[in-house]
Order: structure tokens, then C-alpha cells, then sequence
């Protein structure tokens, strides 16, 4: 693609969740046309988007589909299968590439890539066969299993603290492929998006500082000193040698560990617009979500600014059930009286445990005012203090 898509353009997604229903907000918001593929005639992105192909990733007619309405196309979700960005490739523009959507999919190759990029990682060791797990060093012990395949939100990984409790995980989880990661003393946890043009061109969000709960987002915060300077610039090094090894065309996600010595390991990669990049669509010029429109379309890629320290709370189906088994409408009204409160429901019909309804971004003129506010809408939905 030599000259841009311009507004007007169809841009496609595979995928309809959230992420897909937000980047096509977006598309819409700046002129464009929008095609979802996805399955479930209810699917967020689905309901809000001009065309939707209502088949499964990997059916020809619906792929042929949405390579015919669409100018180009990227994706919202890493285990969309790469062999379907591959089909849609030979059509029509795409990106991220299934080259590196693929190297997301798996953690061997994961691992494999940021040791090629000199990116550190946690020590680890491939388990896809019995040999290769009665040959795992004790060293690596206590550690995370994690299926190499189809894991996210902390699902897929299980807590080892023994050769014992290691070979049953393995048998609990199948005897998949997996990666197994010493268990290292964490300080905190950040994440850097860049986004990256097919030109080369290359701009980042601030680095996003992020608590997790149960192996889910729960907490972002995005302001001056949110992580020591040093770590911040080593985090944003690191993020833009892992994309330019990827020759990466998109918005990309890392993560970080810190480990309380002060030093930086990456955890995993995520080819699309992230949960801790959600505060950008209310404290910076420019949202993750602008930036994947601009990269799928060739447009020119100018560095976000962020105008406003954040906080951003996730918000799962659980706050529905404060009150007992039967679902209950959390007290909008009281947490939009706050000032700086912007909430981002994701139009998804039924609320579970667990499951991720939308998002609130607190913005202030200060970080301490806005961590004030997100203290007391958290109180007021019932998510604990941090």
C-alpha cells in the first residue's frame, strides 16, 4: 500500500469484542467505513459496526467476504488464526502480519524472539515431551506453567513449587505444549504500545504502570514517576526492538516485570491495542485505538501526547453481584458525579464473573487528584483499594 486509505475507505477486523468494537469507534469517528468479522450476531463490535460477517475466523466465504467490502484489515484478538490473516494477505492489506501475529500465539517462539532481540526474559524451559520435562533444572523451581497456545488473563498457567506438582499441571493441562518460567520476586508490573507504520515510523504511549488481580488487568496508572525514569526508558528501548524484529506494522503491546533489584524482564507481547492502553482515549491527543486506524491505513504517525495524568479501573461482570446471585446495575450515576470520570461500557448484554463489561479512565490535573478519584469510584463499585 504506496498511498494512504483515506476517510471513506472500508477498514475490516477480525474479531468482535471489545477491542474491535473501540478501534471501530474510532475508524467511524475519523470517517471511515467498518466491517467485523465475527460469529456472534451480538458481538460489541458486531452491533456497532456497518457490516458484519457473521462466520467463524477460518470460513472461506466469510473471509472472501470481508476481503471484498474491506480496503485492508487488522485484528483485535492474537488467537484469531494466523492462517486466516495469511488468506486475507494475498487480497488485501493486513497488519499486524500473520508472521507476527504467530510468534504471539506461541510462547516458545515468544521467548525465542525477545532472546534474539537482547530483550531479558525470565529463565525458562520448553516442555513438549516427558524427556523434555524429567530434564527441567531444579533451578527453575518454584515457577508458572503455561500452555505454550491459547492463554491470556491467567488462563492456561498453573503454580508449580515442585518436580511433583510440575509433572501433574503438565497432565492437568493436557501434556500440551508448554513453557514452564521461574517464579521471580516482581516489584511491579508496567507495559509499553508503540505503534509502527509499514515505513519504519515508530511512536509510543507513555509507560503504563499496572496491578494485576488474578491474573487480570485491574489497575492502570499512567503519569510523571509512575516508574523510575531509567526503567521507563529501558521499557520503551526494549519495546521498540522487539517491534522493529517483528518488522511489526500496528499497534503493539509488551509487558514488563520488575523485579524488586530494579531490574527489567519482558513478559509477553500482545499484536493489538491493550487493556493498560485504555486511558489514552481520554488523557492523551491521540488514543491506541487512532493509532491502529492510522497504521492500518498508511496514514502518517505523529507522537501521542498525553495531557492528563490517569487512572484506568477495570471493570468486570463481578460488580454486577455485589449485592447477591441476581445481577445489579452498578451506581453510575454516583461515580459520574466524581470529576474526571469517563466510563467505557462495552455494549455486552449479560454480565458474568469475570468477565470484562468496560472500563473507567480517571483524569486530573494532578497525580494525586486523580488517584484520589479512583479511590473513591472504587469504593463506590466496590473494587478494592490499591
Amino acid at each position: 500500500m504506496n498511498t494512504p486509505l483515506l476517510p471513506g475507505s472500508t477498514l475490516g477486523v477480525l474479531g468482535g469484542g471489545q477491542l474491535g468494537r473501540m478501534f471501530v469507534h474510532a475508524a467511524q469517528a475519523m470517517g471511515y467505513f467498518t466491517a467485523v468479522l465475527d460469529a456472534d450476531p451480538t458481538s460489541p463490535a458486531g452491533l456497532v459496526s456497518h457490516h458484519h460477517i457473521r462466520t467463524g475466523y477460518e470460513d472461506p466465504a466469510g473471509l472472501a467476504e470481508l476481503a471484498r467490502v474491506a480496503d485492508a484489515i487488522t485484528t483485535e484478538f492474537e488467537n484469531v488464526p494466523a492462517a486466516a490473516l495469511a488468506t486475507l494477505a494475498g487480497q488485501r492489506p493486513v497488519s499486524p502480519a500473520a508472521s507476527a501475529v504467530s510468534v504471539a500465539q506461541d510462547r516458545a517462539r515468544e521467548k525465542a524472539h525477545f532472546t534474539a532481540c537482547g530483550v531479558p526474559c525470565a529463565p525458562y524451559a520448553v516442555i513438549e515431551t516427558a524427556e523434555q520435562l524429567a530434564a527441567v533444572p531444579p533451578g527453575l523451581l518454584p515457577g508458572i506453567l503455561k500452555t505454550a497456545r491459547l492463554g491470556y488473563d491467567g488462563k492456561g498457567q498453573v503454580r508449580v513449587k515442585t518436580a511433583a506438582e510440575l509433572a501433574a499441571a503438565w497432565d492437568s493441562v493436557g501434556r500440551v505444549p508448554c513453557v514452564l518460567e521461574k517464579m521471580l520476586p516482581l516489584a511491579l508490573e508496567c507495559s509499553v504500545i508503540v505503534a509502527r507504520g509499514a515505513d519504519g515510523a515508530i511512536v509510543n504511549l507513555p509507560v503504563q504502570r499496572n496491578l494485576h488481580r488474578d491474573g487480570i488487568l485491574a489497575v492502570t496508572e499512567v503519569y510523571e514517576q509512575n516508574v523510575p525514569p531509567a526503567l521507563a526508558s529501558q521499557a520503551l528501548a526494549a519495546t521498540k526492538s522487539v517491534a522493529e524484529g517483528l518488522q511489526y506494522v500496528g499497534v503493539l503491546c509488551v509487558e514488563f516485570f520488575v523485579l524488586h533489584d530494579g531490574s527489567l524482564v519482558v513478559n509477553e507481547i500482545a499484536p493489538r491495542p491493550h487493556n493498560s492502553g485504555h486511558y489514552s482515549q481520554n488523557a492523551c491527543d491521540v488514543s491506541q485505538f487512532e493509532l491502529q486506524v492510522r497504521t492500518l491505513a498508511g496514514l502518517p504517525l505523529t507522537q501521542p501526547r498525553q495531557h492528563s495524568p490517569a487512572i484506568m479501573l477495570n471493570l468486570l461482570g463481578d460488580l454486577w453481584f455485589a449485592h447477591g446471585d441476581t445481577p445489579q446495575t452498578p451506581p453510575w450515576a454516583e461515580v459520574l458525579a466524581l470529576p474526571g470520570t469517563h466510563l467505557h461500557l462495552y455494549g455486552k448484554r449479560d454480565a458474568k464473573r469475570g468477565r470484562k463489561m468496560g472500563h473507567l479512565n480517571i483524569t486530573a490535573p494532578t497525580a494525586d487528584a486523580a488517584r484520589a478519584t479512583a479511590l473513591q469510584a472504587a469504593a463506590l463499585l466496590g473494587i478494592a483499594a490499591f
